[in-house]
């Protein structure tokens, strides 16, 4: 998905709904933070995405633009209506968002995850393409090891997560490290 795409998505989410503004989630929300990122963050053809003061109106979008829709079918891409819950966050994660809001969004707002918190949303998540992705933030400097080990203590995890976690971002770095990747320790 490209910037473009995601504006659209934006853009027809506010048509559905009648809202203003969006939060939006998933991996292309990297979109906001980064407009033109590596091949390897845009291979999602999908967009998480709720309406922030009615998340209640995501099911709307689902239908109307979701998989397997018209609008998947014409374009090549969609949005999946989510809810606040969807994703884990650190505290005042609302703070850091970037905003997306300009004629291809008929001037509706987009507000995508900061890269750091995007992280830490698919690190604990922990899928296989969470891992990869998560990976991939680190390899190409959008992340470093201190800067979301830093965050871990804000997400609303129990303290024995928080360790699980912290240890799994510790063993990501490792690995690249061991790949040659030239990372900062922790």
């Amino acid at each position: 998905m490209t910037r473009e795409e995601l504006e659209h998505i934006i853009r027809a989410s506010a048509d559905i709904t009648d809202q203003y503004e969006f939060v939006i989630v998933g991996s292309q929300s990297m979109l906001g933070p980064v407009p033109n990122p590596e091949a390897e963050f845009t291979v999602s053809m999908e967009a998480d995405i709720y309406p922030l003061q009615a998340p209640e109106l995501a099911d709307k979008i689902d239908g109307a633009i979701g998989e397997g829709s018209q609008f998947h079918q014409t374009y090549g891409y969609y949005a999946q209506g989510v809810g606040p819950d969807t994703a884990t966050l650190p505290k005042d994660w609302m703070h850091r968002v970037h905003r997306v809001q300009n004629g291809n969004t008929n001037d509706r707002v987009g507000y995508c995850l900061d890269v750091l918190d995007l992280f830490l949303a698919k690190a604990s998540a922990g899928r296989e393409k969470d891992r990869e992705f998560c990976m991939a933030l680190f390899k190409h400097g959008y992340a470093t090891p201190a800067q979301v080990l830093a965050l871990v203590p804000t997400l609303p995890l129990d303290g024995q997560q928080q360790r699980r976690l912290r240890a799994t971002i510790r063993r990501w770095a490792q690995t690249l490290r061991d790949a040659g990747h030239n990372l900062p320790e922790d």
